[in-house]
């Protein structure tokens, strides 16, 4: 029912070419604020800034990014949906906060199916797998090696349990055979900087870690996606160790459930012209590992179904539940 629900909010935004003109027209007259889930510094955060600098100026109106972090997304994801249907909150939302949570927390005061819409995807991004320099490892094997022989554990730092971060390592770590101590913090921007600082050893970094690896305060080993990154095409994969593994995130705009059709529309315009520009992939791209992602309102719906079906098998599997 939920993903039932969340496929007819989709198609509702498709259709929104049909309703009247003026109510297209009028929209907006006033500042427009974007949600972004995490800190400032993070991928979500990033994509969101640039997103919103370049929406400001084709809608003519002033976007504000105000973060929310804390509960792997819940607390920002909440904020949205319950703020006023008329267009003028919108939520960037990681892929966690839409089909992860709602199959890890055991209590959620909103369901991102039922009480969000889907307006358009706005990047993809792989993680890097990278140590703190001072680890004596320089490769994916060296690392599991030195991992299973650790005493204590090596300390994993990650955006929350159930976050992607989280759920990457999992599974790694499930492939391979080692165990690591679990470090949480309030998304991947602070869990860099714990890495970086030596408190934590490993993490799986995202599209904000890139400067750190060429300073030299982070160590890569290997990328998450299903191909190389291409950023860093000389770093090999994880699924060429351990095939079938593969690991990548989408990012989204929503909206309050309600919010019109026509509106829904005219954001969904927007923000696809605005990543199809070659300037603002080359933004993008230059944040790391992040890629624009431009997906109709029916393939985005597909892949939150599927994504959906997969963590809550995943999160079965785990027997993974958060009071």
């Amino acid at each position: 029912m939920r993903i039932a629900r969340l496929c007819a909010l989709a198609l509702a935004a498709c259709l929104g070419w049909a309703a009247p003109a003026f109510a297209q027209d009028s929209y907006p007259n006033r500042s427009i604020k974007i949600i972004v889930p995490i800190p400032p510094g993070g991928a979500p955060d990033i994509v969101a800034r640039l997103v919103g600098q370049y929406l400001s100026q084709s809608l003519g109106q002033p976007v504000v990014i105000e973060n929310r972090s804390g509960a792997n997304g819940n607390l920002a994801g909440e904020v949205a949906a319950k703020s006023p249907a008329d267009g003028y909150t919108l939520l960037l939302a990681a892929d966690s906060g839409i089909v992860i949570n709602p199959h890890v927390y055991a209590k959620m005061t909103f369901d991102p199916m039922k009480d969000l819409v889907p307006i358009s995807t706005v990047a993809t991004n792989q993680f890097i797998l990278a140590v703190n320099p001072k680890l004596p490892v320089k490769t994916l094997s060296e690392f599991v090696d030195y991992a299973k022989k650790a005493n204590p554990p090596l300390s994993f730092a990650n955006g929350g349990v159930g976050s992607q971060h989280f759920f990457a390592m999992e599974q790694l770590k499930q492939r391979a055979g080692f165990s690591l101590l679990n470090v949480t913090f309030r998304g991947g921007s602070p869990a860099m900087q714990s890495t970086v600082a030596g408190d934590t050893q490993v993490l799986f970094a995202g599209g904000e870690s890139g400067g750190q690896f060429e300073s030299g305060n982070l160590r890569p080993l290997a990328a998450s996606g299903k191909e190389r990154s291409k950023r860093y095409p000389n770093l090999p994969t994880i699924g060429e160790t351990y095939p079938g593994y593969a690991v990548d995130i989408w990012l989204g705009l929503f909206a309050p459930a309600g919010t019109p059709a026509p509106i829904i529309a005219k954001l969904q315009k927007q923000v696809q012209e605005i990543l199809a520009r070659p300037d603002v992939a080359e933004k993008i791209n230059v944040s790391g590992s992040l890629q624009p992602l431009i997906l109709s309102p029916d393939e985005f719906a597909a892949r939150i179904r599927s994504d959906d079906e997969k963590f809550s098998k995943l999160a079965k599997e785990l027997n993974l539940k958060i009071e």
